[in-house]
């Protein structure tokens, strides 16, 4: 399976809403919280990227939570 990576902060409800959703379909993943770690901040800002969510499925880059990208990218 793809590596699967959630950027998230500290107060965004539907970074809690991935990750739960990708628990809940026992998917592992790294979370980087750009809140709390600069280099995790600076990466997503490297990708074009100012908001969270943003999950990672490999080489796929999914903006938000959008339960039928992230199915499609994992395959399910």
């Amino acid at each position: 399976m793809d590596k699967v990576t959630v950027y998230t902060s500290n107060t965004c409800p539907y970074c809690t809403m991935a990750k739960d959703y990708l628990n809940d379909r026992g998917v592992e993943f790294v979370e980087k919280n750009v809140q709390n770690d600069a280099e995790a901040r600076s990466e997503l800002l490297e990708k074009g990227y100012t908001g969270v969510p943003v999950i990672v499925v490999g080489d796929e880059e999914i903006v938000g939570f959008d339960k039928h990208k992230l199915d499609s990218a994992l395959g399910k």
